[in-house]
């Protein structure tokens, strides 16, 4: 069995894999692995095309500059990760609404694309405020033993549970 046009990869496997992968850069370049950072620069990148002198004022930009750097790599690497690892597999498939969306809340695109905007706004918004993501608090924080991201990461999986049983309508039996 070729690991590489797999369709699925056992989450055992693919978490020793990620947290080796995080060991690593940590040991090599004193840099933890997270996401969201990356967006946010992203963001001060775009609105620099606009209007630079606010983005160098803003307190947030001269803390965490507008710049491609290895965080913003690293989600780069990601996407392109896993559309290599769909092409492999033979699962990649172009759908502007996926089948479980349209189980749930039916087949309309701009509904998919006003759910997905709002929804992506909402995890935005709370991984500054949390100071991190769930790549940035449930690997790299945990694998330090920092207390606030075993915490942080408890609620990921308690929030993705009770939101997935709340949004595709889950009786709760108790």
């Amino acid at each position: 069995m070729n690991i590489l046009t797999m369709e699925r990869w056992s989450p055992y496997g693919a978490g020793i894999g990620i947290g080796i992968l995080a060991c690593i850069a940590f040991v090599i370049s004193n840099k933890t692995i997270g996401c969201s950072t990356a967006f946010a620069r992203t963001s001060g990148m775009i609105q620099k095309l606009f209007n630079s002198s606010k983005v160098k004022k803003n307190e947030y930009f001269k803390k965490f500059k507008p710049e491609i750097d290895w965080e913003w790599m690293l989600v780069l690497g990601v996407v392109i990760g896993a559309f290599l690892s769909a092409i492999l597999s033979g699962s990649f498939r172009f759908s502007w609404v996926p089948s479980k969306f349209t189980e749930a809340f039916g087949s309309l695109v701009c509904v998919r694309f006003i759910v997905a905007l709002i929804g992506g706004i909402i995890m935005g918004f709370g991984a500054r405020w949390a100071g991190g993501c769930t790549s940035g608090h449930g690997i790299s924080g945990t694998l330090q033993l920092a207390i606030s991201s075993w915490i942080a990461a408890a609620c990921f999986f308690i929030g993705g549970i009770v939101t997935a049983m709340l949004i595709f309508k889950v009786i709760f039996v108790g």
